[in-house]
């Protein structure tokens, strides 16, 4: 069965490109009954889809129009089970927590990473909720989740924060490494700083602190550090793949493939490498599968290689959730 556990409804910030983004996924998420009405880049053409454009911003992504389009679109890519998530930093409930985790001083890393929680810290996680349960009680084959970033020293406060919310996992993931968001195409600059096989240890300190909090079902893109290619000889990464594999197994905590790095960013390459992979099943790590979209029409992106690749590595099953409670569904036929 082949399972997309982790993708996200929108991501500001909310630029120019974004908004042609946008446009273009409402032509596949949303064609018009008949096909387009209009001939490609006519004058009646552009003014239908600034419409259309403008409808989809006045509904909002928690609206069950845009969340039904990724699920038409990914029955008809062949998933049969679904699990949404969106980042904790979108939601205004989760804005405190963050400003105390991340840089946000009056350094330029700090005013751009400033700038930028302004950007896609807007929306209710009260409204997101609200419509994936609709969706659920219609009959959808779709499991609610939250993508929650870890920072050392905030279990507690991210426990409570969590615990006013009823979901069907919760997604545990490192995105910032002493208040830098390394994943942000601004700040990449850093890692030119940085002892990169020093980086990488601390960063898998992180995740296995993640894994062993207790917070988490799954642990997201376990290596998503090499986001932007810095990365040491992975030879030199082997025994710490095997180390936080040991800990995700002792934590009974699960961990996926997500392909979003292969398509969407530089490293090109899904999270975990073959090799970080084949360290997770020599430790009985269970897996899900993951497009991390941020768009309906990248749902499923790349499943089918990684179904490929998890049965090359030797996996027969994915899990999936349902009221934090795992189950496991067939690879293979």
């Amino acid at each position: 069965m082949k399972v997309d556990f982790h993708f996200h409804l929108e991501e500001g910030p909310y630029s120019y490109r974004w908004l042609e983004r946008t446009a273009s996924a409402l032509e596949v998420a949303a064609p018009v009954d008949g096909g387009n009405r209009f001939d490609r880049h006519t004058l009646p053409w552009i003014v239908d889809m600034t419409d259309r454009l403008q409808a989809r911003l006045t509904k909002g992504c928690f609206s069950e129009e845009w969340l039904s389009a990724y699920i038409r679109l990914g029955r008809e890519r062949g998933i049969e089970q679904f699990g949404v998530v969106d980042h904790l930093y979108r939601f205004t409930e989760f804005r405190r927590y963050y400003e105390r985790y991340i840089l946000l001083d009056d350094s330029e890393l700090g005013v751009m990473q400033r700038r930028w929680l302004d950007s896609v810290c807007v929306g209710s996680i009260r409204d997101f909720i609200e419509t994936v349960r609709q969706l659920q009680r219609q009959g959808a084959p779709l499991s609610l989740g939250v993508e929650a970033d870890y920072f050392a020293g905030g279990e507690a406060e991210l426990a409570e924060l969590l615990s006013e919310y009823e979901f069907d996992y919760i997604i545990g993931s490192v995105h910032f490494l002493d208040g830098w968001g390394f994943d942000n195409p601004e700040a990449q600059h850093v890692f030119q700083q940085k002892d990169l096989l020093e980086l990488y240890r601390y960063f898998f300190e992180q995740v296995k602190r993640a894994a062993s909090s207790g917070l988490f079902d799954i642990i997201a893109h376990l290596d998503n550090l090499k986001v932007f290619n810095y990365r040491p000889d992975e030879s030199r990464l082997l025994q710490l793949y095997d180390d936080v594999a040991r800990v995700l197994k002792q934590a009974d905590v699960a961990t996926e493939i997500n392909t979003g790095l292969a398509y969407r960013y530089p490293v090109n390459e899904m999270c975990p490498s073959p090799l970080f992979l084949g360290k997770l099943f020599e430790h009985g790590v269970p897996i899900t599968l993951s497009s991390d979209s941020h768009f309906p029409d990248d749902i499923g992106r790349m499943l089918d290689e990684a179904v490929q690749l998890a049965v090359k590595t030797g996996y027969r099953e994915v899990v999936c959730y349902r009221n934090r409670k795992r189950y496991a569904v067939s690879l293979v036929d």
